[in-house]
């Protein structure tokens, strides 16, 4: 990779990040009439949805870059570890992390997406390099 191509992969990886970070703190919406409108105080986690679009685009974006599987899943890497340090370390000792499905939902809904667009990268690269063709 050029000089260009390693800063703009810098700059994907740290976008996964905060993206990791604000999807996390965002989690806890509800829709209780104080940021959002009030329809009987329900759960509403649209990060989940944030996650599950952004993360798969900048896993494709990235291999533009090199179409090498490590490479494309490096948004994905970048994205659970900035998840899990605030599962781990908690910023003044608060809990960022909400213990129930919400998060479940989050971690399922940006991985698994962002693991079938790797997957998609690993066919097209294996097609390009020949292969044991069948």
């Amino acid at each position: 990779m050029t000089g260009a191509q390693r800063a703009r992969y810098a700059g994907l990886l740290a976008l996964s990040a905060l993206l990791a970070v604000y999807e996390l703190l965002f989690l806890p919406l509800r829709l209780d009439g104080t940021v959002l409108p009030k329809l009987g105080d329900l759960p509403f986690p649209v990060t989940v949805l944030v996650a599950a679009f952004t993360l798969p685009w900048l896993v494709v974006r990235a291999s533009r870059l090199k179409m090498k599987a490590s490479v494309a899943a490096g948004p994905l890497y970048a994205w659970l570890v900035a998840l899990f340090a605030f599962i781990v370390v908690t910023p003044g000792g608060d809990t960022v992390v909400i213990a129930d499905w919400r998060t479940l939902l989050l971690l399922a809904g940006g991985a698994f997406p962002a693991t079938v667009k790797i997957g998609d990268v690993l066919a097209r690269s294996a097609g390009k390099g020949g292969g044991s063709g069948g």
